[in-house]
């Protein structure tokens, strides 16, 4: 299965159509939030119509650029993922949206223990079925990354991820994590075995990234991620 991995598109909508032979390659794509132009939320819904044409499977959260009640118009296309747990082709995706305190003025700024709570829906199931492989498959997409060496480093002296959340993944050992938010942490790396990626701006930058995974008897595993840009 081909993955494209997106975020942050601020409202750039153009940059969609530079990528039509990329989505056609793809099986499915999943979307780390920040539709929006930063401080203009109405611009998040057009921006969330351009990406639905250009796919008939997108999984997606809400930025902290994104006003809260534009999750409505995710349920609205389907594409939500957020404070849920969808299955596709025996993968497991659940999603949290917004973005730790920061600067204290865009639309959706949490608390790191509300972020984390988001997936309390995946803990629940493990609970519930007493399986703890669905771990193995699941991959999580969430608008503020972990704390880290790359994903989340504004710069070589400012990390913004989450503490909490880099002990979430490193206690639960997903398959895979997605982040965005800080467009300087574009890149990989693990947290444990679990590789977390953040794909970079889609709208500023023309970054995105590729993930391509393989069924191993009832596991996916992970084959091979590229970071890419549109030329």
């Amino acid at each position: 299965m081909k993955i494209l991995i997106l975020s942050d598109l601020h409202a750039h909508n153009d940059v969609l159509d530079k990528m039509d032979d990329v989505f056609a390659k793809s099986d499915a794509v999943l979307f780390a939030g920040d539709f929006a132009a930063c401080f203009k939320p109405e611009t998040g819904k057009e921006a969330l119509l351009q990406l639905c044409k250009k796919h008939d499977t997108i999984f997606a959260v809400l930025g902290n650029c994104d006003n809260e009640d534009f999750l409505e118009d995710l349920e609205e296309q389907d594409v939500c993922v957020e404070k849920t747990l969808v299955y596709h082709e025996g993968l497991a995706i659940a999603g949290a949206g917004g973005g730790t305190y920061f600067t204290g003025k865009t639309e959706f700024e949490r608390e790191e223990q509300d972020i984390i709570a988001d997936f309390n829906i995946v803990k629940n199931c493990v609970e519930e079925t007493g399986d703890k492989s669905l771990w193995k498959n699941l991959i999580l997409i969430c608008h503020n990354p972990p704390k880290g060496k790359t994903v989340d480093a504004v710069n070589e002296n400012l990390h913004a991820g989450s503490e909490l959340f880099a002990r979430y993944i490193e206690e639960n050992q997903p398959l895979a994590v997605v982040c965005g938010h800080i467009h300087e942490g574009v890149g990989m790396e693990k947290i444990g075995e679990t590789l977390v990626i953040n794909p970079g701006s889609l709208g500023e930058a023309g970054s995105y990234a590729q993930m391509e995974i393989e069924k191993e008897g009832e596991f996916w595993q992970i084959k091979d991620v590229k970071i890419c840009k549109i030329s």
